[in-house]
């Protein structure tokens, strides 16, 4: 079973704080072959509210398999311009 620390970003907080979901350097335990994309429905999240997954750090698919000691990190749609080249994402249909 997998652990990973997770992260949400911006509005994403308070949509889960009032879950009671924790979104700040949380430890979660996942079932194996659990990708982003299972992730946002376990936090009830949708694709929608989640522009881009950070995975250790680097923008990858929501199809990433999670693995043991990943740090995940959803980034909602309206970061700033010039950030999101730099930060690695470009409204990519696999991201």
């Amino acid at each position: 079973m997998p652990t990973i620390v997770f992260n949400a970003f911006s509005f994403l907080q308070k949509k889960l704080r009032k879950k009671n979901i924790a979104y700040s350097d949380a430890s979660m335990d996942l079932k194996e072959g659990t990708t982003p994309r299972d992730l946002l429905g376990q936090v009830g999240l949708t694709r929608e509210e989640v522009e881009v997954v950070f995975i250790n750090g680097k923008v990858g698919p929501f199809d990433t398999v999670l693995r043991d000691n990943d740090r995940v990190a959803f980034v909602p749609p309206g970061t700033p311009g010039p950030y999101r080249v730099y930060l690695g994402f470009k409204n990519k249909d696999n991201v």
